[in-house]
């Protein structure tokens, strides 16, 4: 007789925009720790979201099936009350009212992002399009599934971003949209505290999404070649060391300890010891202290 000795073996998660990016290496890491990962989106095998991209839910649920979980792809937009609120009644019927982690990672937002101009010159729908994307998207979806933690007590609701700083982010609708996200899980740990359920926001570093490679003319085989187009590009990291502390977070018993802060993958590999998928440990904000700073100041204090 074997045990099945996975953190997460017998746990539940959602993770809500899970197409591609970080919210892919999030999913597949949770199955790889033994989880049942329901996997949503707008991209899927039967239609493609707005950006017109490839990857679809399916591929990721079949990513989650193959590391050792479970996957689950579920068509949903997040932007819709009434399709949520359908997924998460799915949930509560095939997993008989259990839901122990949370991750809204939707976001979308890369073609809505104007890095060239400041506010009084950008256009406003598409700045108030992009927060209603990015920041709406989770709080419907926190609105739906978190009875479904208060009911048993427990849980891990993780909100991803970008950074987890005061420090300006470059746009400022990019820049509202990834500290409204952090504030978030400020105000979701307050509100779950009493029920024993957790709420952090999590950073990646430089992150090798899908996009970036694309962007870079690389693929993962020879990532490193984009180096010489950018050097700090050397110092990025998978969307599976995202995975890898997301994971590590759900599977520790002391995490109310950490309800309510910004974390980074840089941050936690250090405490939980995980690498990277190459076995290395990029650490972006020891790269940006030595090599950024003096031309950009201090990265910032984390919240």
């Amino acid at each position: 007789m074997t045990t099945d000795v996975r953190p997460l073996a017998g746990k539940v998660a959602l993770v809500a925009g899970g197409t591609r990016g970080g919210g892919r290496g999030i999913a597949v890491e949770l199955g790889a720790a033994g989880a049942t990962v329901y996997v949503t989106g707008r991209s899927s095998a039967a239609g493609h979201s707005g950006l017109d991209r490839p990857e679809t839910i399916e591929e990721t649920a079949e990513k989650v099936t193959a590391a050792g979980g479970l996957g689950i792809a579920v068509r949903t937009d997040h932007s819709r009350p009434e399709e949520v609120r359908a997924l998460v009644d799915r949930i509560a019927a095939e997993q008989d009212g259990r839901l122990d982690v949370l991750v809204n990672s939707v976001w979308g937002g890369d073609p809505l992002t104007d890095w060239e101009h400041p506010l009084w010159e950008q256009d406003l729908e598409t700045g108030l399009r992009l927060m209603r994307q990015a920041v709406e998207t989770h709080v419907i979806t926190s609105r739906f599934a978190l009875p479904l933690m208060v009911a048993r007590r427990s849980g891990l609701v993780v909100e991803v971003t970008d950074g987890n700083t005061a420090r300006y982010r470059g746009s400022f609708f990019y820049d509202l949209a990834k500290s409204a996200v952090i504030r978030l899980a400020v105000a979701q740990a307050a509100e779950l505290k009493p029920h024993g359920v957790a709420a952090v926001a999590i950073t990646p570093g430089f992150l090798r999404s899908e996009a970036m490679l694309e962007q870079f003319g690389v693929t993962e085989a020879n990532w490193r070649d984009g180096a010489a187009q950018d050097p700090d590009f050397a110092h990025s990291e998978t969307p599976a060391y995202l995975g890898r502390a997301v994971a590590a977070l759900a599977a520790d018993p002391h995490i109310m300890a950490k309800s309510g802060r910004a974390l980074a993958t840089w941050g936690l590999y250090r405490e939980y010891g995980f690498t990277d998928v190459d076995g290395t440990r990029p650490d972006f904000a020891a790269h940006w202290a030595k090599n950024l700073e003096e031309k950009y100041g201090p990265l910032g204090d984390p919240l």
